[in-house]
């Protein structure tokens, strides 16, 4: 099973960036109609918060493990700086340190989906040699 998810790091990459930018395109409108319907406690709950920094752990795995896989060397730089770029735009935002659109967040978590998918198709190592150098 290990072995598995090893092979499986891009596909859990692509499902996890895409599962947060669902969470994050789904926010406004939840939030929204929570507060249409009441008239306190408009803010995001903890839980859901905290969300984005789940997606994060799982993303950080799986660009790392990706990046020990992958067969092209550019390809570690390109899931590093995704990842970076998603890391940066939510705890940016979770922070209000600096505001930044939402499209960051969006167009981020859409370059690591595109990354990964991409490692997935094109960058796959089709033998254990031309990795064994990474593990």
């Amino acid at each position: 099973m290990i072995a598995e998810l090893k092979q499986k790091s891009d596909l859990i990459g692509a499902i996890a960036s895409f599962t947060c930018m669902i969470h994050c395109i789904a926010t406004p409108f939840l939030f929204i109609a929570s507060a249409c319907s009441k008239s306190c406690c408009s803010a995001a709950p903890t839980w859901w918060i905290w969300l984005d920094f789940i997606f994060l752990f799982i993303s950080f795995f799986a660009v790392y493990r990706s990046t020990r896989t992958t067969s092209k060397p550019w390809m570690r730089l390109t899931l590093w700086t995704a990842w970076a770029a998603l890391f940066t735009a939510i705890v940016l935002e979770q922070s209000d340190w600096i505001y930044f659109s939402e499209y960051f967040k969006y167009t981020a978590a859409l370059s690591l989906i595109g990354v990964h998918l991409y490692n997935l198709k094109y960058c796959q190592c089709k033998s254990d040699k031309c990795c064994s150098k990474n593990e």
